[in-house]
């Protein structure tokens, strides 16, 4: 276990010996001449349960100036630069530490970023999981919630922003100190602090303060009424379901310089990816992620900000819930009415993924430390904790769920929870018992396949009919789901449900008699309605019919259903990959819903790239190109269709007729009626030149001087990595593995670039030198910046037995042990490639 972590044993027992009451925080950040620290003075008061007893505090810092507890000064050479030793505990202590601080360029911590276009510096926070300690010492655990109260001293021009409004600041434009009231009861994590010349825009609603902050150099692009929109309808409606009012004061969204996620619920001061804040035309399938984003991040102020897990192994009490709400609040209060379309398209299909992975885990998972947690943020914590959510309602009703919650944050607010205390309350309020839904579903892990079986009769009607349910080797758990069976026919051209039987699946066969006697359909769709969470196979007669009129359906869910069932086929090898390309040409001409298009040809290009056989995979990925050029052609002026084709032209032109529309539309001596050539699409389509070999540094840097911005220096170094050179690589593998000088965001941008399915020659001898490096950047790199690398750089593309036994040779002679979380990324890639090799296999065989 690396110094800076924290294990569940280790909270434990801290938590079993103190409360913490408050925290006083002072910070000077008004000299930013020098940059990299600041300092930091930290007042605790705490109870312990065993006076004279020892513990630690949490504090990362290059500097601990001094220690006072209880007015003795502490012996601070026991200090390691990330604990500080307690000992002979008082039943009422007082702790103030100094220290300085590090700015941070990693995404953790106080992150430091300097604007390039006006040199302008911002900071942010980003504790969670386990870096508050890197801002102010603390007990830095979930379950050790206190009262936080923050002075700042900041330079003049600044704002600063926390998780309550300031009670006094500076005028306008001086330099001064920022004083923040205590805060209600909150964990570490979620505490916050954002400052700089950030420009602003507020509002108002139902009482709450609402404020919008981005970097001024973006404030252009700041669409305030749609946020403030979505933010009010956001309220209105978790006001409405959990009865509850939002209990932290004034609600602040800021849009910060190279956050490492989407976004972050810190208890009124929500940090958002700034890529929200869109600089350039995008679909309308963006806008409704960003608005999911925002009441995720709403939804957390009650499921995790004024409700926490007690420890991390409860962590989907947060992410789950969450997720799930902000579905059922995009689709019942805003403009996304299909949103849980989008959920079964995108979420869904996320967690199938991980759920097949060697690392899957139960939802309610075994988190031993926090180096564990760190990469459990994943599709079972997020999308198939909220499947199961959805599953839930569907068994239990929604409005007894709804009882639930309420109930739940009645009794709880403002504490820390485990699973037992959730089910104790929806228990109570559905009347059911949902100790066997909780094994089944939260404990236990791995995907359900669900078949249909049946058999008709000389008039075409079925004899009988039965659900048929499978389980891995590895997780044979046979669940309960409550499914939905529909029944499809083609009427006047559309693909109509035309029955519907909703019922429990239970075992390994469950008979469906309601269906007895019915003429078999042209589809039959388990799981209509998207109620469970399973894999669903179509049987022989409804694929023929989804291949041919995958189009035709009347609503978008059935269809985002078959789409699903037909990529997990084509993962699972029991669909060939160009036998998928074909259904998506077929059928992504008729389909309404720009995220499902998006999505199907971001599959489209991985079938090609990873699970088609490679003598047939330049055929496919030809075949896509050409319907993407066609597509551009013929689309609507000004469409989301027709920029989302753009993009995927933008992504797999190689012949010298679409090379010369690339190069056209970027020195403007060609055109497509309605399409906008703006900053975003000149990056996108200069880099598949920069990736041919067509575009080079020069091309790059006259970008790059028009665009000289954050985001453009990303763009840049991505490109630059994309060069097919054995200079390019080099040097953007130094870059990604070796400088540690490099912000997380452009290591990010340089990884994204290095990997091209085109270059695979040039690449090849890379496998080596991930597995001779990649232990000791996880150990010598900060957690973001090392993840980033094991993960990004893994060697997937190469779809070789070699990489397979490069990994295994790896995991099993490692002169080091490899760490538990490393050693679940290489699992995982190494599972990748794996299934790509069986996909192929059956790919050569069609």
């Amino acid at each position: 276990m690396s110094v800076n972590n924290l294990s569940r044993d280790e909270a434990r027992e801290r938590a079993r010996l103190l409360a913490v009451a408050s925290y006083e925080v002072a910070l000077d950040l008004g000299d930013q001449s020098e940059g990299t620290t600041f300092r930091s003075t930290s007042t605790v008061r705490f109870t312990c349960s065993e006076p004279g007893a020892s513990t630690h505090l949490d504090l990362t810092a290059p500097r601990l100036v001094r220690a006072v507890l209880n007015g003795q000064e502490v012996d601070v050479s026991a200090f390691d630069g990330n604990r500080l030793p307690l000992s002979g505990l008082a039943a009422d202590n007082e702790l103030v530490v100094e220290a300085d601080c590090a700015y941070m360029r990693t995404g953790e911590g106080l992150h430091r970023f300097v604007d390039p276009v006006d040199g302008s510096v911002y900071l942010y926070t980003q504790f969670e999981t386990f870096d508050a300690h890197r801002m102010y010492a603390c007990f830095d655990q979930p379950d050790l919630k206190a009262t936080f109260a923050l002075t700042v001293r900041a330079p003049a021009d600044w704002v600063v922003v926390s998780g309550a409004a300031p009670s006094e600041q500076p005028a306008e434009g001086e330099a001064g100190t920022w004083v923040f009231p205590a805060t209600p009861r909150m964990s570490t994590y979620i505490t916050a602090l954002i400052a700089g010349p950030y420009a602003h825009v507020h509002d108002e609603h139902d009482g709450i303060p609402l404020g919008l902050y981005c970097r001024r150099s973006l404030v252009q692009h700041l669409d305030a009424d749609e946020l403030f929109t979505v933010t009010k309808q956001g309220f209105d409606f978790f006001h409405r379901v959990f009865d509850y009012r939002y209990p932290f004061g004034k609600y602040d969204q800021l849009f910060v310089p190279e956050f490492n996620a989407g976004a972050m619920e810190n208890a009124g001061a929500v940090t958002f990816l700034e890529d929200y804040v869109f600089r350039s035309k995008v679909t309308d399938a963006s806008y409704e992620r960003r608005a999911e984003t925002i009441l995720h991040e709403m939804a957390h102020m009650w499921f995790g900000d004024l409700v926490t897990m007690r420890w991390w192994d409860d962590l989907w009490l947060n992410e789950s819930f969450a997720t799930y709400m902000s579905v059922l609040a995009q689709a019942d209060a805003t403009r996304w009415t299909n949103a849980w379309t989008t959920f079964a398209n995108s979420e869904k299909t996320w967690a199938y993924r991980q759920d097949q992975l060697p690392s899957t885990h139960p939802i309610a998972a075994d988190m031993v430390d926090i180096e564990t947690v760190k990469v459990n943020f994943d599709g079972i914590t997020y999308a198939k904790g909220a499947s199961v959510l959805k599953q839930l309602v569907a068994w239990v009703g929604q409005d007894a769920f709804l009882a639930g919650l309420r109930s739940y944050f009645a009794k709880h607010e403002y504490g820390n929870t485990e699973l037992s205390d959730l089910l104790v309350e929806l228990t109570a309020a559905s009347g059911r018992d949902l100790s066997a839904f909780s094994a089944e579903w939260l404990e236990t892990a791995g995907v359900n396949t669900l078949r249909a079986s049946f058999e008709t009769g000389a008039d075409g009607a079925f004899t009988s009919f039965a659900v048929l349910q499978e389980a891995p080797d590895g997780y044979p758990t046979l669940r309960s789901h409550r499914v939905a069976v529909g029944l499809y026919d083609l009427v006047d051209g559309r693909l109509v449900r035309t029955a519907r039987e909703e019922l429990d699946v239970v075992g390994a066969k469950t008979a469906v008699p309601g269906l007895v006697g019915r003429r078999q359909p042209d589809l039959v769709l388990l799981n209509d309605d998207d109620l469970t969470f399973a894999k669903i196979r179509l049987d022989e007669r409804s694929l023929a019919t989804l291949v041919a009129h995958v189009g035709d359906f009347a609503d978008s869910l059935p269809r985002a259903l078959c789409w699903t069932a037909a990529w997990d086929m084509t993962r699972d090898a029991e669909m060939a990959a160009r036998d998928y390309v074909a259904l998506v040409l077929a059928g992504i001409g008729r389909e309404t819903d720009i995220g499902v298009v998006q999505s199907l040809l971001r599959q489209a290009q991985a079938a090609v790239a990873m699970y088609a056989d490679p003598s047939w995979a330049q055929t496919g990925r030809s075949q896509l190109a050409a319907a993407s050029a066609r597509a551009l052609e013929t689309a609507e002026p000004g469409s989301d269709l027709q920029l989302a084709w753009a993009r995927a032209l933008g992504s797999l032109a190689h012949t010298a007729e679409q090379v010369q529309i690339l190069g056209g539309l970027l020195d403007g001596s060609r055109s497509v009626p309605g399409l906008s050539i703006d900053t975003e699409l000149r990056w996108h389509l200069l880099t598949r030149l920069v990736v041919l070999g067509l575009a080079g540094e020069d091309e790059v840097a006259t970008e790059l001087a028009s665009d000289n911005t954050a985001a453009g220096q990303r763009r840049a170094a991505a490109a630059r990595a994309a060069m097919p050179t054995l200079e390019a690589k080099e040097q953007a593998w130094r870059l990604a593995v070796e400088d540690d000088s490099l912000p997380n965001a452009v290591q990010a941008a340089v990884i994204s670039g290095f990997w091209q399915v085109e270059q695979l020659e040039l690449l090849a001898p890379y496998a080596a030198r991930y597995f001779s490096v990649v232990n000791d950047v996880w150990s010598t790199r900060q957690g973001e910046m090392g993840q980033n690398v094991a993960v990004g750089l893994y060697p997937a593309l190469l779809v070789t037995p070699d990489v397979v036994a490069q990994t295994d040779a790896h995991l099993a002679g490692s002169g080091d042990a490899v760490p538990p979380a490393l050693e679940r990324i290489l699992l995982e890639g190494r599972d990748g490639v794996v299934r790509a090799l069986r996909a192929r296999e059956r790919d050569a065989a069609s």
